[in-house]
């Protein structure tokens, strides 16, 4: 068990353990990151488009591909250097066109598959699906970023993958994440939850809304709570955060102390929202609430909002 999991309530959720030494001062070492991919050692996550590409052994899933294996593949788009490994080997990604899944269907030793579906089936360890997050993430962004946002002109990849530098103004441009509030409204022994259309029949789950500039984590919670369902909350508690690489968001976990308790629905913002008893949320996470209701899954951060609820009622925020 590695100290992350030991300490931090995050690293239990999907995509948030990552245990690589990124060796951010050595991105732009040339000679550093040109030893460290020529070594045999070296690993490679690979990607078509953005699903990542998994090698079929002996009826396992690996998502690390060495050198000889890679090359195997068409020439890449990208590749970007994710980190060392504690016998100091390195892990790189490497983007491959998104055709060549078709190019691929005829052999049985590969497969593709995307984020979502490794993280529901656990077919990879939870530090695999991390550092896969991560590439993904940033694969993405280069992916989304190719002009410069100052003057328009096309960018390069420097910093072994990790900035876009401009030619034309100078402009350096590195990776962006856009953090995300999900959170909890707690009345004592009820929890606020609430559902969009797009959610599977009767899942609902903790409200959530990105933060706005020059706003606090506490602040953007209030304002979600109260904008979505009209009820007013004092004091926020942090509980942990999960990257969602769905393209490249932090959800941020907290519970929020409610004031009020009418619930008056934005109706652009959701389908319905309502109170629910610690009773109901534990038979929700059973999947044997009487109603049919249910919550969102083990991979998802809202399932531990709630699960931490469940266990603790409301003693979960002061």
């Amino acid at each position: 068990m590695s100290l992350h999991t030991l300490f931090d309530r995050s690293a239990a959720i999907a995509y948030s353990l990552n245990p690589l030494d990124r060796a951010s001062g050595q991105r732009e070492d040339e000679a550093f990151i040109a030893d460290k991919l020529a070594h045999s050692s070296c690993r490679f996550f690979a990607f078509s488009g953005d699903i990542p590409l998994l090698r079929i052994r002996d009826g396992a899933h690996e998502a690390l591909f060495d050198r000889e294996e890679i090359e195997s593949f068409k020439d890449s788009r990208q590749i970007i250097f994710l980190g060392l490994q504690p016998d100091g080997s390195a892990v790189f990604a490497r983007a491959f066109d998104k055709g060549l899944i078709d190019d691929l269907a005829w052999r049985p030793d590969v497969e593709a598959m995307d984020l979502r579906s490794l993280a529901m089936r656990g077919l990879v360890a939870p530090e695999i699906l991390g550092e896969l997050s991560t590439a993904k993430e940033v694969l993405d962004w280069h992916q989304r970023h190719r002009f410069c946002a100052n003057c328009g002109q096309e960018t390069r990849i420097t910093a072994s993958g990790w900035r876009r530098d401009c030619a034309n103004c100078n402009t350096q441009h590195f990776p962006r994440v856009d953090p995300v509030v999900i959170m909890l409204a707690i009345d004592g022994e009820r929890c606020l939850m609430g559902r969009q259309t797009r959610f599977p029949e009767k899942m609902y789950s903790a409200l959530a809304g990105f933060l706005e500039p020059g706003e606090t984590i506490e602040d953007a919670v209030r304002r979600e709570i109260l904008e979505e369902s009209g009820i007013a909350c004092s004091h926020v508690r942090y509980f942990a955060s999960q990257p969602w690489p769905f393209p490249s968001s932090l959800m941020v976990g907290c519970f929020a102390r409610a004031t009020g308790r009418d619930i008056n629905v934005d109706i652009k913002e959701l389908e319905d929202a309502r109170w629910f008893t610690r009773e109901e949320v534990v038979q929700m996470l059973l999947d044997e609430h009487p109603a049919g209701f249910n919550a969102p899954k083990p991979m998802a951060i809202a399932h531990h909002l709630l699960k931490e609820f469940a266990e603790k009622g409301g003693a979960v925020v002061p």
